[in-house]
């Protein structure tokens, strides 16, 4: 299981990385390649400290075991998604707010940083919970394959 988390981490990592870089760059009216890989490159590496340091799944998992939510429910995956989103990106918009408030202010911008970071928040909140629930079925086939585990039907 362990694999399955190392996998499962670097790709939601990675996917969250670019989508959350790319909707900021593309929500700041400035997109440039350098700043959308900038972005990118620092947006993976706070994901993959945070994966490294917060056990993801045990958390949801817990939260929705104390919920009574049968596990491959609808339910249960919202509310999971939900738990995972509020671990992950409220955090990393965050950072990336700091840094780009400060790059911005650096170069002579008076933008006022509250309005800035709520405005971002919401944003990538939004946009954070589709991709994570999308995505997290995908890639936990993926990584369960990879690791070897073949998933049992629902039947």
């Amino acid at each position: 299981m362990k694999q399955v988390e190392k996998t499962m981490g670097l790709l939601m990592g990675l996917s969250l990385s670019f989508i959350l870089s790319l909707t900021g760059t593309l929500n700041s009216g400035a997109f440039t390649l350098p700043s959308f890989s900038g972005s990118f490159l620092i947006s993976v590496m706070i994901s993959m400290a945070v994966t490294k340091i917060i056990p993801m799944q045990k958390i949801s998992s817990s939260f929705s075991d104390r919920l009574k939510l049968k596990k491959g429910s609808l339910s249960c995956r919202l509310f999971e998604t939900l738990i995972s989103d509020l671990l992950m990106s409220p955090l990393m918009t965050l950072i990336m707010v700091f840094i780009a408030y400060r790059q911005a202010t650096a170069h002579g911008a008076r933008i006022p940083f509250g309005p800035m970071l709520i405005r971002s928040e919401i944003i990538s909140f939004l946009v954070a919970y589709a991709a994570l629930f999308f995505l997290t079925p995908v890639f936990l086939k993926y990584s369960l394959k990879k690791a070897g585990i073949i998933p049992q039907s629902k039947e």
